[in-house]
């Protein structure tokens, strides 16, 4: 699992995945796929920030989904939060990674 650390109010840096199977290590095609990160507080059930991948068509294809912070995506208390990476496919199945992400965010100065 990464963690991921970040400084609250900043705009940067992206996050970039690379989406593979568990089991065979293949790379997840997704061409015809929407991927969205979504970011809560450790230990809450309500989702703050909601991203969706901002990747073209050359990096889809390789897996790879990168999420861009918006504006005030990270105007939040510094804590521990957790983000999942779901990807809903033109067919309407939608898959979540059973793995999370794990963000650390500190006070600027």
């Amino acid at each position: 699992m990464t963690t991921y650390y970040l400084v609250q109010g900043d705009d940067a840096p992206q996050i970039k995945v690379t989406l593979t199977r568990d089991v065979t290590g293949d790379i997840i095609d997704l061409t015809d796929a929407a991927v969205r990160l979504k970011m809560r507080k450790k230990g809450t059930d309500t989702v703050l920030i909601t991203r969706t991948s901002a990747s073209n068509a050359t990096q889809k294809e390789a897996g790879i989904a990168i999420f861009e912070w918006g504006d005030t995506d990270l105007d939040m208390n510094a804590g521990n939060y957790e983000a999942e990476i779901e990807i809903s496919y033109s067919s309407g199945i939608v898959e979540t990674v059973y793995e999370t992400l794990d963000f650390v965010v500190r006070e600027d100065f």
